[in-house]
């Protein structure tokens, strides 16, 4: 019932479902079902399916990337932890796929075993990457038509990370029972606090259940677009220039405090190319059907981007190449 009346968890499917028609009348003016493939030339397929996620970090300037190793498949411990001291990278940290989506196999390991284990199980090449400890989580989502000179800033999520709160009188898994976003999540939990599961919590002890800000790990996000003004703007735009082929897509990132947020001074952990959302839209009680104008919006951007970049040069990838590649992404992911 949860998941039935709240439309913030239902499958991506049933949402996307009234944009697909409208997919098909771009895609038709475009003469090309790939079209969005032009919206960031830098990217494979402008960021919709089977790009790597190393190869996008890697357009970033260093400075604002945190410290990030790909490690390919297949390789063993000893390989890793030695690519891990190279490059400054301690536990606890950060394991996910180079490709990857909604939260797929991304893990905070705490140690070797937890490393060996991911490692065993990963079926694709994954990044290791350092925790970023700064407090506040944001997705930016950044839009520039190339015509233009300067793009903006068109949406802000706002990353609250699931937790349960002690009363002194009610045990872990009652107290997750009780949240219901932390519910959906129960099984999992189980697993991860095993230890902990039947202990009372002390009054006003606060445990963070999920460090991962993914909205399918039990993340709940929030409609920041009140940060949005034209120092954010100009932030994003100064970083947006140094990245080469790219205009459309959204920074998911950690900084220190929303004025670090605005002068741009962030860490940024991943850029998402075309085939991520507004997730603002997520908020909970957000509604639906204005979500769904937000998204049509969102593809009409898309489109007017990839149309532009087609006239400065840029191909659309032919229908042989987009469904090969969206087959072996969806092959790797389904393993």
């Amino acid at each position: 019932m949860i998941r039935l009346l709240n439309w913030e968890y239902w499958p991506f499917g049933i949402v996307q479902a009234p944009l697909f028609i409208y997919w098909l009348w771009l895609s038709l003016r475009a003469r090309s079902f790939f079209y969005f493939s032009a919206s960031n030339p830098g990217i494979l397929t402008g960021g919709m399916m089977g790009e790597s996620k190393y190869d996008v970090l890697k357009l970033i300037p260093s400075s604002l990337v945190p410290k990030t190793i790909l490690i390919s498949i297949p390789s063993d411990l000893k390989s890793v932890l030695a690519s891990m001291k190279d490059a400054g990278i301690n536990f606890p940290c950060i394991f996910k796929p180079d490709l990857g989506e909604r939260g797929w196999l991304v893990k905070i390991i705490h140690n070797e075993s937890a490393a060996e284990e991911y490692l065993r199980k990963s079926p694709v090449d994954f990044l290791v990457q350092e925790l970023v400890n700064a407090p506040l989580e944001f997705g930016v989502y950044y839009v520039r038509k190339p015509d233009e000179q300067k793009g903006q800033v068109v949406s802000i999520t706002g990353k609250e990370m699931l937790s349960v709160t002690g009363d002194g009188q009610q045990r872990l898994h009652e107290l997750i029972y009780n949240k219901d976003r932390a519910k959906l999540q129960m099984q999992r939990l189980q697993s991860i606090f095993a230890d902990r599961w039947n202990e009372v919590i002390p009054a006003n002890e606060k445990i963070i259940l999920n460090q991962i800000g993914n909205h399918c790990l039990g993340t709940c996000f929030l409609d920041a677009g009140y940060l949005i003004n034209e120092q954010l703007h100009e932030s994003f735009n100064q970083i947006s220039s140094q990245i080469n082929g790219f205009y459309f897509g959204r920074f998911d990132l950690r900084c220190q405090s929303e004025k670090d947020l605005q002068e741009g001074k962030v860490l940024i952990l991943e850029l998402n190319g075309c085939g991520a959302e507004p997730a603002h839209i997520y908020q909970p009680g957000f509604p639906l059907l204005k979500a769904v104008k937000v998204l049509i919006i969102h593809m009409k951007d898309m489109f007017e981007v990839s149309m532009q970049n087609h006239n400065r040069g840029a191909n659309f990838l032919s229908f042989r190449e987009g469904i090969k590649i969206f087959s072996s992404a969806r092959a790797l992911i389904g393993k």
